[in-house]
């Protein structure tokens, strides 16, 4: 298994005013603690024990030791009011993503000495923290007793996980993007600005490199794995010899090209001329390297690789790319969908891709040839392509792209597939979204995002939504599906 994503520690530094007690800080710290290994166990959270952070000079110290333990992510805990200078520096100079919460009074009977008023002093630290221009996550809410406050850090992982590998990861991409895909066309100088990476290479190098994999003698290896979770979907036995030859060359050029950077994913070529010289399509390639935790795109889908990756960290599960593809013909809607499940025909909608969906996330999966390309090119040169339903369940789609005028936006949808079959080709599965409709004339086309999404199996909006906050996505350029009645800016109200 490939090691592709950050392992989150979080730095827990209790502050205080010294205006108020430090004992309140200090015991609800340690209750934070305790509910906190109660609930999720050890090892994903650090205690820094050495002091509360009252001053600079303490602040400096809690710094120190939680750099020293090998804490990647910093929770700032207001136990009382909070030194807003102290408390803000902090997070200032903390290398890496940060959160604030802030302890709740805990009983009517004690609110003389036992009041803390971090209630109040969540106000100035977040006042604090736009005069200095740190960005920080602070939850819905921030404010709760021990077991709360355990459950906003828990929320934060997945949000760190993916602040934290954004800054180390590079994107590999192969080859311009194919004719007539301007879609996909976006500027690269936003990737730099979210501290990515990118590497772009000509298809003839990636050509050059896969012929010298022809002889590999780990190709075998490779064949017998693909074999083994093919199983009955085994329909082309004789491209896999050429498949596990791309797969390792793709392996290797990871290996040889990620340079300083820790985590890789990949923007791939794979038509018009891919077929022709190589001899076949790298769908299956491609669903085995992102079931591994290595994103990798269609298309030469920059943007779509990166919203991948972000996907991945955040649901710490696999992911896809899709096309956001198809209508639902009616008589399938009133047949399988009408009356069985709460949504509108509008809803609905078939999300789809050639074949680069990971075999644990399909139905009934086959490898097969690929049936757009088959119409134009001889069927042997399209073969590597995995087909089959998508499995029902829980999804989110979204999409992190950089407009042609270099603005970030982003887009976040909860949903669900259909346990409802397609009759269809590909990697395909029947999708439903409350208010699709209206998203997709208002979010999806107004904005002017392409047809690719990333698919996420479970729902996750909530932490999407905090992470494309957090690395500067303006609140206003984040879509989502706005429910019945809650009109887009766009929307004429008298359609």
């Amino acid at each position: 298994m490939f090691n592709n994503a950050p392992v989150v520690k979080i730095g827990l530094v209790a502050v205080s005013r010294d205006c108020f007690p430090e004992s309140l800080s200090v015991n609800r710290r340690k209750a934070l603690m305790a509910a906190y290994t109660a609930k999720y166990g050890e090892g994903s959270v650090y205690e820094c024990p050495i002091c509360i952070v009252e001053s600079e000079i303490h602040m400096v110290q809690a710094l120190e030791d939680i750099k020293a333990a090998g804490c990647n992510a910093l929770c700032v805990y207001l136990g009382n009011f909070g030194p807003e200078i102290s408390e803000t520096l902090l997070a200032k100079h903390f290398d890496g993503p940060k959160m604030f919460v802030a302890a709740a009074e805990e009983s009517q009977n004690d609110l003389s000495d036992g009041r803390g008023d971090a209630y109040c002093g969540m106000l100035n630290a977040s006042y604090n923290l736009q005069l200095r221009n740190i960005g920080a996550y602070i939850p819905e809410y921030p404010v709760g007793d021990a077991e709360d406050c355990a459950d906003m850090i828990h929320d934060f992982i997945p949000i760190a996980r993916a602040v934290i590998g954004l800054h180390d990861l590079k994107i590999i991409s192969f080859g311009p993007r194919p004719l007539n895909f301007l879609a996909c066309n976006a500027p690269i100088k936003q990737l730099y600005n979210l501290g990515v990476e990118i590497e772009e290479n000509s298809e003839l190098d990636l050509f050059e490199a896969f012929n010298k994999h022809a002889d590999d003698p780990r190709i075998p290896e490779v064949v017998e794995d693909m074999t083994k979770e093919l199983g009955a979907g085994n329909k082309k036995p004789e491209v896999l010899g050429k498949l596990a030859q791309y797969e390792l060359t793709l392996l290797d050029w990871i290996d040889a090209h990620k340079g300083y950077r820790k985590y890789v994913a990949i923007a791939g070529k794979c038509w018009p001329a891919f077929q022709t010289q190589f001899g076949f399509v790298p769908c299956y390639v491609n669903s085995r390297l992102t079931g591994r935790g290595i994103p990798v795109s269609c298309e030469v889908d920059i943007y779509g690789c990166l919203s991948e990756f972000i996907g991945t960290l955040v649901s710490d599960d696999i992911v896809t790319l899709l096309d956001i593809n198809n209508s639902v013909p009616k008589d399938m809607y009133k047949e399988s969908i009408e009356g069985k499940f709460p949504y509108k025909f509008t809803d609905t909608f078939m999300g789809f891709h050639c074949g680069n969906t990971c075999s644990s996330k399909l139905c009934n999966f086959e490898m097969k040839y690929q049936k757009i390309m088959a119409r134009s090119l001889p069927v042997e040169v399209t073969n590597g392509t995995l087909e089959g339903d998508i499995i029902p369940g829980d999804i989110t789609f979204f999409r992190l792209q950089s407009t042609s005028d270099n603005v970030l936006r982003a887009y976040v949808a909860e949903g669900e597939v259909l346990p409802v079959a397609t009759r269809s080709f590909g990697g395909i599965g029947v999708f439903a979204i409350p208010e699709m409709g209206r998203f997709y004339r208002h979010v999806l086309i107004q904005g002017g995002f392409p047809h690719h999404g990333a698919v996420a199996f479970g729902h996750f909006g909530k932490a999407l939504f905090e992470v494309f906050k957090y690395i500067g996505v303006d609140f206003d350029k984040i879509g989502y599906n706005q429910p019945a009645g809650v009109r887009y800016p766009t929307e004429n109200p008298f359609a």
